[in-house]
């Protein structure tokens, strides 16, 4: 019997050396080498597989097979494949999650069998979201809720508290104490660790739902390593994965993320699933954002929008409410549409230009790329001989979202040069476009579903890329379309005078 040997694993990203480094080589992380030991390799022989060719080699093979696996060799049949046209085909049904917010980011629902991972910084609500998630599936369908990290308690007295406010705002009923039967579903708590008992109780309910709180917690007994390293996360996450394809029970899994605001655990952890979901949310305000990363069954980057009230998670028909300013039009603001998967927010840009103190002027972003303010900044100033370089810029987004895409691009620009010039935009303004480095404008997609946002929010002015095919769009939402070739023109006619003119005070 061979000496068991060891490898060390990273913790960040997975890679696998036979020797231990400070540093990973792979990621460059710093002590995230764990050591693992390698299971003994399989020493039983497998059966070749015979050519189907007529050479001898492959003749001599075939006569040593016996039955009809030998008659399927010699004749090149498929033994256990078959043809993908004669697969059967299943009707995807989903199940709903209760939350409209929530099945718009997993793509129309939960489907049977998937597996879906949330993380989310401590404390943002991943389990008041998928408590309240389960006292809503639990009236349609059986629901088991594992929690690792709480005791029974700890979850009945967030769950009583959720269900009286339910009952008294008139949004549903609350469980008596002691109901159920055979002729209605029930929300079943497990507070379990032990990996092998949480197995035994889905194998036993066979609910159609089952949430884990968390993976990280949980710990196989058959492995030495602590919970939450990366052998325990691989092998209870693959474990889990292969009973719920095997039952179709939709599996929930909260996952913890690291101080970099990064999933914690094996990188093969995301490959695993089919729907990673990040939950995320300023700690100063009270709206909490869900984003799709990765969904096998939908659109990615896809939003959802969360209120955190006294009552729980509530949901937000509205979202570009939270991320507009005030009505009244002050300089340096502009009003952009941007897109999060198949929805299109309406928000508010706010840039603040100052004489700088200082040898090299500051430039601070909130919400938008540090990097992609100075590209805009020095096109301004090439193109429109604008001296920028002198001044401080500061350019934030209301509401604390993330814009990263390119539309937001003359929205910026627009906000800077009427912060600059002291110039307020016409209420009722909204400007698309994604700006080159040349001066040019560029169109951006998804234009249809952002001028029918800003129409039905009210905004009677559009300033976009000139594209053509809007004119008819624009007409039948009875908004005013400006279209421009370059910045300048697009900032002529958002701001009605050229900005290199000087304002008169």
């Amino acid at each position: 019997m061979g000496r068991p040997s060891t490898h060390y694993v990273c913790s960040s990203c997975g890679a696998r050396t036979r020797q231990f480094f400070g540093r990973c080589a792979a990621c460059g992380s710093w002590n995230t080498l764990v050591e693992q030991a390698v299971p003994a390799a399989d020493s039983r022989r497998r059966r070749p597989v015979p050519r189907s060719g007529g050479g001898p080699a492959s003749h001599g093979v075939a006569e040593d097979w016996n039955g009809a696996d030998g008659e399927a060799a010699a004749t090149g049949r498929p033994r256990r494949s078959e043809p993908i046209h004669a697969v059967g085909e299943r009707p995807l049904q989903r199940l709903s999650s209760g939350y409209i917010e929530l099945d718009r980011v997993l793509g129309g629902g939960l489907v049977p069998g998937s597996l879906v991972l949330l993380g989310g910084d401590p404390g943002i609500g991943k389990s008041t979201l998928l408590l309240q998630s389960a006292r809503a599936m639990a009236d349609r369908c059986s629901v088991l809720y594992v929690s690792a990290e709480e005791s029974a308690q700890q979850v009945k007295l967030r769950w009583r508290r959720l269900a009286e406010v339910a009952a008294t705002s008139g949004e549903g009923r609350s469980e008596p104490q002691g109901s159920g039967g055979a002729d209605r579903n029930v929300l079943q708590l497990l507070s379990e660790t032990d990996l092998e008992l949480v197995l035994q109780e889905l194998e036993a309910l066979r609910p159609a739902v089952a949430i884990i709180d968390s993976i990280q917690a949980l710990h196989d007994g058959e492995l030495s390593s602590a919970p939450g390293s990366v052998a325990q996360v691989r092998e209870c996450a693959a474990a889990l994965a292969r009973i719920a394809k095997r039952q179709d029970t939709a599996l929930l899994l909260v996952g913890h993320v690291t101080k970099e605001g990064m999933l914690a655990g094996p990188k093969v952890l995301e490959h695993l699933v089919d729907a990673v979901l990040t939950f995320e949310g300023d700690r100063f305000a009270s709206h909490r954002l869900l984003r799709a990363v990765k969904n096998r069954f939908g659109a990615t980057h896809e939003l959802g929008v969360f209120e955190m009230q006294g009552r729980g998670l509530a949901e937000v028909s509205n979202p570009s409410e939270l991320f507009l300013g005030s009505q009244e039009p002050s300089p340096g603001t502009a009003t952009i549409v941007a897109c999060e998967g198949t929805r299109s927010l309406v928000v508010e840009l706010q840039a603040l230009v100052s004489t700088t103190s200082y040898a090299s002027p500051r430039r601070t972003a909130t919400g938008i790329g540090t990097n992609r303010l100075h590209q805009i900044l020095a096109v301004l100033e090439k193109h429109l001989s604008l001296p920028l370089s002198r001044f401080d810029c500061y350019l934030a987004v209301a509401g604390g979202l993330e814009v990263e895409e390119p539309a937001a691009d003359l929205g910026v620009a627009a906000a800077v040069v009427a912060s600059f010039r002291d110039l307020t935009l016409p209420p009722g303004t909204v400007l698309i476009g994604e700006l080159g480095l040349g001066g040019q404008l560029r169109p951006v997609g998804q234009m249809e579903l952002r001028l029918q946002e800003a129409a039905r929010l009210g905004f009677r002015r559009a300033v976009v890329p000139r594209s053509g095919g809007l004119g008819g769009l624009a007409a039948g939402l009875d908004l005013q379309l400006l279209e421009a070739g370059n910045v300048a023109e697009a900032l002529v006619a958002a701001l009605g005078s050229h900005p290199t003119q000087e304002q008169p005070f």
